[in-house]
């Protein structure tokens, strides 16, 4: 995809209020001025037109069996952009090029006809995609087990709940063995069971070396999916690259440094007479610096700070933890020490399997209680993290559910179930 742009005209037309009949009566007064004005019927202007370019100057490779997310606030272009990659429109400027079959899945009702049973919409979808008869018989008993609509098959699909008609497509899109997947946000609309079913066949098919192009604005599903993503901005590419530096960047706006940050570097200073800040890090378990951490992975918080003066204080390094949204996760603390003149070292370790899938962005702070709450530094938000769940492997899921886990910890816990006597 090179240069890609699509533009659209927007007409802004005058905006009328209440009419009475005397309003009636004037405008047709003024309309015969007009003709009178104007015999020979020329369009006089009522409307005002802009152009609106949706997409401008979008240019990336997605490879073979690359699992792409593309995310970005409403109207930075992404459902513009699938609906030119599924050829439903052509884009205004700038070329793409495409191997392969694309099955897209873009909103409720796209690629079916309402008229036609689900099984005939099977066999319609199929030959769009340029299957033979034999092909698509091979995987219809597939698909309809895959939808759950066995009851339904000869029903006209005008007749389906919206959760139907997704189940359906989604399993038309994705058992027909196309080359190139297109999922939109569209998955939301079924129930947790069915999303867990179409998280594990995008994964499935993306094994098989096809390629998926995802957009969602569920972060934590993006990351868990796919390698890749690219970020959208007002109709432009504003960020690709790996998932968790891309879904880091869409968080902070690009100001923040996600899993580092050294203050020897920077012209601020970050404290008081008594102490500063010198740089703050997340570390993996193989103590290297990472913006994604795996669920099942223990990983610690690091903070190096300078003592200037003590004055018999106790000083008490702490960070503070929120999540995407600004709540607070927690706040974890070490115990107030007296320290003399020099540079410390604090590390707060979190276990495996203790926070939940999604992004953590981290205070850093150091204070003392001797004349009541002193707090010699903060910096807010300075460290940024995602927790990534692989959704296979993951010890804090049970009995094959896949779906989104609610609550900010998640911890792997004790329990014991046995006869009450």
């Amino acid at each position: 995809m090179e240069n890609l742009g699509k533009k659209y005209i927007i007409g802004h037309q005058k905006q009328e209020r209440y009419t009475a009949l005397r309003d009636v009566m004037a405008n047709g007064a003024k309309s015969f001025g007009r003709k009178l004005l104007n015999p020979f019927g020329k369009r006089m202007p009522e409307s005002a037109f802009e152009e609106f370019w949706a997409l401008k100057d979008v240019s990336f490779e997605i490879k073979q069996g690359e699992t792409v997310g593309i995310i970005g606030r409403n109207g930075a272009g992404k459902s513009t952009l699938l609906k030119i990659l599924s050829r439903i429109t052509e884009p205004t400027t700038g070329r793409i090029s495409i191997d392969g079959r694309v099955a897209s899945l873009l909103e409720v009702g796209t690629g079916f006809h309402p008229e036609l049973t689900g099984r005939e919409n099977i066999y319609l979808n199929g030959a769009i995609l340029g299957m033979s008869n034999a092909e698509i018989k091979r995987k219809f008993d597939e698909i309809v087990a895959f939808a759950e609509v066995e009851k339904f098959l000869d029903t006209p699909v005008k007749r389906y709940s919206s959760g139907m008609y997704v189940r359906l497509a989604f399993a038309v899109a994705a058992h027909l063995e196309p080359e190139i997947l297109v999922v939109d946000e569209v998955l939301a609309v079924g129930d947790a069971k069915f999303q867990k079913k179409c998280l594990g066949k995008m994964k499935d098919v993306s094994s098989e070396g096809r390629t998926v192009v995802f957009v969602s604005h569920n972060m934590p599903t993006i990351t868990s999916l796919c390698q890749k993503c690219i970020l959208l901005e007002a109709g432009q590419v504003l960020k690709m690259g790996a998932t968790s530096d891309v879904v880091m960047h869409y968080y902070t706006s690009g100001e923040a440094s996600p899993a580092s940050v050294d203050y020897s570097k920077l012209t601020k200073r970050i404290g008081d007479e008594y102490a500063i800040l010198i740089s703050g890090s997340v570390k993996n378990s193989q103590d290297v610096c990472a913006t994604e951490i795996d669920i099942n992975e223990a990983f610690k918080i690091c903070m190096r700070y300078r003592i200037i003066k003590n004055d018999n204080l106790k000083f008490v390094p702490n960070f503070h933890f929120h999540t995407a949204d600004g709540s607070y996760a927690f706040v974890s603390s070490s115990p107030s020490e007296m320290l003399t003149k020099g540079d410390y070292v604090a590390e707060c370790y979190i276990p495996a399997n203790f926070l939940n899938d999604g992004t953590y962005f981290i205070d850093l702070a150091l204070s003392s209680f001797e004349s009541g709450v002193q707090v010699h530094f903060v910096d807010r938000s300075v460290l940024s993290f995602n927790i990534r769940d692989p959704i296979e492997g993951t010890v804090t899921r049970s009995n094959g559910y896949s779906g989104p886990v609610p609550g900010v910890v998640r911890p792997h816990l004790k329990w014991r179930v046995e006869i009450a006597e």
